[in-house]
């Protein structure tokens, strides 16, 4: 069947855009907990590479945020990831 163009996804939109308006989204909500998520890199075989920053470091929480978080929004937004590591 013909898909339906995604307004937060026009086509022609890069990976590496894509994954960063996604992660802007989450940011938000890293933040209210003190810390910050930024969007350091991703590569051709969907993993993204993200710097988690503030009260998040060290917090045994945050492993958790970012695998089912970060990567489930990730993954259900931007189908070609297929990891999200912490670098």
């Amino acid at each position: 069947g013909t898909r339906m163009p995604d307004p937060a996804n026009p086509l022609g939109t890069s990976l590496r855009e894509r994954v960063r308006r996604v992660i802007d989204q989450l940011r938000p909500a890293v933040q209210s907990d003190g810390g910050d998520l930024e969007f350091v890199d991703v590569d051709e075989s969907g993993i993204v590479q993200v710097r988690l920053q503030g009260a998040c470091i060290g917090c045994p929480s945050a492993a958790m945020t970012l695998k089912f978080g970060v990567e489930r929004n990730l993954k259900e937004h931007v189908p070609e990831v297929t990891e999200v590591v912490c670098v």
